[in-house]
């Protein structure tokens, strides 16, 4: 009998919290492990967009506030510590507004999120009193300590306080009191882990390895995730914490192909089998989406969409083709759609080079780094072949920031690019031309 379901009860495109939800990624998981367990250290998790690195950051945050249960999932039970090291956590995901390392720690210092912010760890008596004393043991006197601790008397105790002008003192004396404060009134934690979240779209993020460097101790760690091959297109100067990223350094590269199947026998679970996959469907699933399991949600999320509005909860063959007609007509995915028309324009001659660079093979191996660079000249012969004579006049609004951009430089080498987002890749391979 048919049902109505929700969608987003087995699939979702936004960052999975739930460690129901998360599967695979069993190497990266313990790899986030051994980065919590180690007393001093930066954890870096880095790689290509669409491949799941916020969500693995969200899976970071539920191991530091104690919670393992996706380590169990993951059959790593035997890894966990007997007394695993627990973190007060905060996390902020930055957006392009934030210009430089300053602006990023005055978000923090304000950052009132109830959940995530670090303001809420911040005790109410620091962020208001006034009456405070200077270190005796700081001759730089940037410590504070605070005359009194609430009701409690003057057991001169640090204490966070916002400095006017002075966003980074501020944000020192923040963290420098959230473990001490916090540990008064819960039950005890080992540290405070500040997880920044799509840190590469900060416009200058030079000195913010440094500030890391000097706040980084056994009680303050910080996780910093953004887009990039290595961790030197995350952090400016990473020569100023590349000893602490050594064992934290995590790259989150595209799922394999049983991984991406976990998705869908996942969502069968919590749809609690009243939708069904079959397996040819997730066979199709698996390879369309070439390992992003972004794709993989919003392609499984538009079938049980589909199978809402036709009346059917088993996707097979027949309707999944049906989804796959409306994919390719532009009328699935909003985002990945706009996308597209921003890139091609009204050209259809550029569609067409755009589609020619997509589906040009890589001859790196499959899940490799180098698998999403296209060589400009490879696809000169094909392109002249449909008729498209001028390759170079139809180039420079494929690399435009305005229009995307859809395609960056991959290579300091003339001609070689990379789609900047691996799942308009993967989309533009399925679009047909209009």
């Amino acid at each position: 009998m048919f049902s109505v379901v929700d969608p987003e009860t087995g699939f979702t495109s936004s960052v999975i919290r739930d460690p129901r939800r998360f599967v695979g990624r069993t190497e990266l998981i313990e790899s986030c492990m051994n980065a919590l367990s180690a007393r001093e250290g930066v954890i870096g998790v880095y790689g290509k967009r669409g491949v799941g690195k916020s969500s693995l950051v969200r899976q970071i945050q539920q191991m530091a506030n104690g919670n393992y249960d996706i380590a169990q999932k993951a059959g790593l039970a035997h890894l966990i510590p007997k007394t695993p090291r627990r973190y007060y956590t905060v996390y902020y995901a930055c957006d392009s507004s934030i210009g430089n390392t300053v602006d990023l720690i005055k978000r923090l210092c304000n950052d009132t999120e109830v959940e995530d912010g670090l303001l809420r760890l911040v005790p109410d008596v620091g962020k208001e009193l006034e009456e405070f004393s200077r270190s005796d043991d700081d001759s730089s006197g940037h410590d504070l300590r605070l005359v009194k601790w609430g009701a409690k008397g003057a057991d001169s105790q640090k204490y966070a306080s916002f400095i006017p002008n002075d966003p980074i003192q501020s944000f020192r004396n923040f963290v420098g009191a959230a473990l001490d404060a916090n540990n008064r009134v819960w039950s005890k934690r080992d540290g405070l882990l500040i997880l920044l979240d799509e840190f590469d779209v900060i416009g200058q993020k030079n000195h913010m390895g440094s500030l890391i460097k000097s706040l980084t101790a056994p009680t303050v760690k910080f996780g910093v995730c953004g887009i990039g091959q290595d961790l030197g297109a995350l952090i400016n100067d990473h020569k100023s914490v590349a000893r602490l990223i050594e064992q934290g350094a995590i790259h989150v590269r595209p799922m394999n192909a049983e991984e991406t199947r976990q998705i869908f026998s996942t969502a069968e679970k919590l749809f609690k089998g009243v939708v069904t996959f079959a397996p040819d469907v997730v066979d199709q699933i698996v390879e369309i989406s070439e390992g992003y399991p972004y794709f993989a949600q919003l392609i499984g999320k538009a079938c049980v969409q589909y199978g809402n509005n036709t009346g059917f909860n088993n996707i097979d063959r027949k309707i999944f083709g049906e989804v796959l007609d409306r994919i390719r007509e532009g009328r699935s995915f909003p985002n990945l759609e706009e996308q597209y028309q921003l890139a091609v324009g009204k050209s259809k001659e550029r569609a067409m080079l755009l589609v020619l660079l997509a589906e040009q093979r890589s001859d790196a191996a499959q899940y490799n780094d180098d698998i999403g660079r296209v060589v400009l000249q490879k696809t000169r012969a094909a392109a002249q072949g449909l008729g498209i004579d001028y390759i170079d006049q139809l180039m420079p609004r494929l690399v435009e920031q305005r229009y995307g951009p859809a395609l960056v430089k991959g290579s300091e080498q003339r001609g070689i690019y990379e789609f900047a987002d691996p799942v308009f890749r993967a989309y533009v391979k399925l679009r047909t031309l209009d």
